[in-house]
């Protein structure tokens, strides 16, 4: 490239140096007096000035024209050397090669990029970045639109209208910090890890936000947690109970044998038995108590094989119409896809679902015209998705949050291990349960495997 420029520039000086010689003779003849040779050198004055401008002009040209094409990245522009006059041959040949650094430079660029946006696309994290001033969007990938279900946001002000709580997050949200929270998809909620970083280009200030759904892992830190909480506590209260069980009953034993030691005290005998009875009866509660909640440790692996959910489902209808019929209780089955089918253990899906529908019978008896709706179909990711539907009195928000917590339940009599039992039964799949539901107009329980 040096080399280049260095020939256009021997030639200008050439072209100088002549025409200073030529000025220099004239000056001369000048001096002289010798006019008549002056008139014929004049000519010769003229086409060097003449051609002196010509080659500035064409030269200025080319590079208008260069940087017309650097100003609009036309870099695929070639500037024809062979057909160029020989004075400005070397000036394009050095506009072609920046041309073609331009351009190499432009694919290296390009490659990178598409390299940086392929990894994005194919990672699970959300990613949004803005500009902190205007706020316009300046990337958002796939992932971040799945898990929004956002297929475009030209401004982070957009995302207000969507979703307003999760909108002020990500305002407050400094750089460098990170915070979990919910995000509302298909009128699904589901919590991730939300965490910001900040950088500077061209003089704008831009703010990254990424998003890692933790929904499973802590789904599956909280079922460990209770698993871990239930296996103490059954195992104390178990090994406390059954002594005081057993000692009850063999004072009751030997009490009914020494009555007749007692025979002068009227009433005594009596108030004796009722006591221990209540400690004997107080204790066997307890016991069974205990043994119940460990039900929700008992299972740890499962018997998977391929099931149709119109198997799941005829199963289902037959074990609980006559409870439907008894109570006047329609119940729909939804199913497109009849070959629809899932990896599942058949019989602790069974129970899941047939626990599920007994608490829609629950929350339907107050309505007028009672009706249940179960219905599978594949989801976005092709994965089968079983829902359980009522037309019941739904549920508050604060229920919803509580209702997969052992022992949590809203029915006088109910133990609450059985929504927690189907959300374990679920996790043993690889899969979830996701509640849906309003006050006054029903609830949904979504089983994703």
């Amino acid at each position: 490239m040096p080399k280049l420029f260095k020939r256009y520039q021997e030639r200008i000086l050439i072209r100088v140096l002549l025409m200073f010689l030529t000025l220099s003779l004239a000056s001369f003849l000048l001096v002289k007096g010798w006019y008549e040779r002056l008139a014929l050198l004049l000519p010769i004055i003229i086409v060097q000035l003449v051609d002196f401008y010509n080659f500035h002009r064409k030269a200025q040209q080319e590079v208008e024209q260069f940087v017309e094409s650097i100003h609009y990245r036309d870099f695929s522009r070639y500037f024809d050397v062979k057909e160029a006059p020989l004075e400005l041959q070397s000036l394009r040949q050095g506009f072609n090669e920046i041309n073609s650094t331009f351009k190499l430079m432009g694919r290296e660029k390009e490659t990178q990029y598409q390299y940086l946006q392929k990894i994005l696309e194919l990672v699970n994290t959300g990613i949004l970045s803005y500009e902190n001033k205007t706020g316009e969007i300046g990337w958002m990938n796939e992932s971040f639109k799945n898990m929004l279900g956002v297929p475009y946001l030209k401004t982070i002000g957009s995302l207000e209208r969507r979703d307003a709580n999760l909108y002020q997050e990500i305002l407050a949200l400094r750089p460098g910090e990170s915070k979990i929270v919910s995000l509302t998809k298909d009128k699904n909620v589901y919590k991730a890890l939300m965490a910001a970083t900040a950088f500077q280009t061209d003089g704008r200030v831009y703010k990254l936000v990424a998003f890692q759904d933790v929904n499973e892992a802590l789904d599956e830190t909280e079922a460990k947690a209770w698993q871990r909480l239930l296996s103490v506590m059954t195992h104390e209260i178990m090994n406390s109970v059954a002594p005081i069980s057993s000692l009850a009953e063999t004072m009751l034993y030997r009490l009914q044998e020494s009555a007749k030691l007692l025979e002068g005290q009227p009433g005594a005998l009596e108030d004796l038995e009722l006591g221990i009875g209540t400690i004997r009866r107080r204790s066997e509660g307890l016991l069974k108590f205990a043994e119940t909640y460990r039900n929700l440790n008992k299972i740890t692996t499962l018997n998977l094989k391929r099931v149709y959910a119109r198997d799941l489902f005829e199963t289902l209808h037959v074990l609980m119409e006559p409870t439907l019929e008894q109570k006047n209780i329609e119940m729909d089955i939804l199913l497109i896809d009849t070959d629809l089918s899932l990896e599942a253990d058949t019989n602790l899906i069974e129970q899941v679902l047939i626990n599920l529908v007994v608490n829609a019978i629950d929350a339907v008896k107050e309505r007028a015209e009672p009706s249940i709706t179960l219905s599978a179909y594949a989801g976005s990711n092709g994965r089968a998705i079983i829902k359980v539907s009522d037309n019941g009195m739904g549920m508050s928000p604060e229920v919803m949050d509580n209702i997969f917590i052992p022992f949590f339940s809203t029915k006088k009599t109910g133990s609450g291990i059985g929504l927690s039992l189907c959300k374990q039964i679920l996790l043993l799949h690889k899969g979830n349960i996701q509640v849906q539901s309003a006050e006054g107009v029903g609830s949904s329980f979504l089983l994703h495997f």
